[in-house]
């Protein structure tokens, strides 16, 4: 008879498509977890993978296998939560994933009081695209994620956390610096730096500027980051601007705001930031634990900042 701890590296081999890297994930050795996967495959008569294929592949009949292997695991993870929940302080393994624009801003404000009031949960953070988050909530490979919203997903429900509006970050003697506060008909140029395709916050930046995505600021140079500390440095060492989001700004020296940055007229354009998880979620002492702690770290500026301020700039 199957055990859920076959059917855990059989759902691992199907996510890294290769036994040792499998292995590695589960913590275990690959003759150990190769072992239990083909003890499963001779049980129930079905060959699972192709181990010809590099990387490996899931057969025909193995697809059958996996698909009812996640809802067996899952449903095993709800007795495990509901055990958990017994007690009185949140415990257990906790997946976080966030968006890059988010993680070197948010992530510092509230991890470090997380793990001192809960010392029993352990709690990985990665950082992932906000197309990757969705892939992974829905395939149960991680439990909740912190991003930009409205997704309009109907398999995800999204715990709003707070309103961020955005700031023009601009090279000196840039003429976006001769204005005290900006409207968007003010950026509608060509000197913009912006993050490679695939992050929601190109978009939304493209949003506010009404601009195409071919413009460049060095006529000659096409350069792509995922990384707006990168692009904050490209400005202020050569020419240009770019728009930043209020935790990035809040880290600036007093000087560096009044060199390169200037502040939007209300309403703001502004983007939404939510804790989601799917709709199938079982930890909820943890992340009801996390929001809180999220809210109450959360510089008094942005938790004070009201809807009729801002102009939000969705997804789509």
């Amino acid at each position: 008879m199957s055990t859920i701890t076959q059917l855990e590296y059989v759902l691992a081999v199907d996510r890294e498509r290769h036994f040792g890297r499998a292995a590695q994930a589960c913590h275990v050795s690959q003759p150990s977890l190769s072992s239990q996967v083909q003890k499963l495959e001779e049980e129930l008569g079905v060959v699972i993978f192709d181990r010809s294929k590099k990387p490996i592949l899931v057969t025909e009949a193995g697809k059958d296998i996996i698909s009812q292997a996640k809802i067996i695991v899952r449903e095993h993870s709800k007795l495990e939560s509901i055990a958990d929940g017994t007690g009185h302080e949140p415990r257990g393994e906790f997946h976080l994933a966030v968006i890059p624009t988010l993680a070197p801003y948010l992530i510092p404000l509230f991890v470090a009081e997380f793990s001192k009031q809960y010392p029993k949960v352990y709690l990985k953070i990665s950082e992932y695209k906000t197309d990757d988050i969705i892939k992974l909530l829905a395939n149960d490979d991680i439990d909740a994620g912190i991003l930009v919203t409205p997704l309009g997903d109907e398999r995800i429900i999204e715990r709003h956390l707070f309103f961020e509006p955005f700031y023009s970050y601009a090279s000196c003697g840039h003429e976006l610096l001769k204005k005290k506060s900006l409207t968007e008909k003010d950026l509608l140029s060509s000197d913009l730096w912006l993050l490679e395709e695939g992050h929601c916050f190109r978009d939304q930046v493209l949003k506010v500027c009404s601009l195409e995505h071919k413009n460049k600021v060095l006529q000659n140079v096409e350069f792509s980051s995922g990384n707006l500390e990168t692009l904050k440095h490209l400005v202020k060492r050569s020419d240009g601007y770019t728009l930043l989001p209020e935790l990035a700004v809040l880290e600036l020296d007093d000087t560096e705001k009044e060199e390169h940055v200037r502040k939007f007229k209300k309403p703001a354009p502004t983007r939404e930031v939510s804790l989601v998880h799917s709709r199938f979620f079982l930890k909820e002492s943890i992340i009801s634990s996390m929001e809180k702690i999220i809210l109450d770290s959360l510089p008094k500026q942005i938790r004070s900042l009201k809807r009729k301020d801002i102009e939000l700039i969705g997804l789509t």
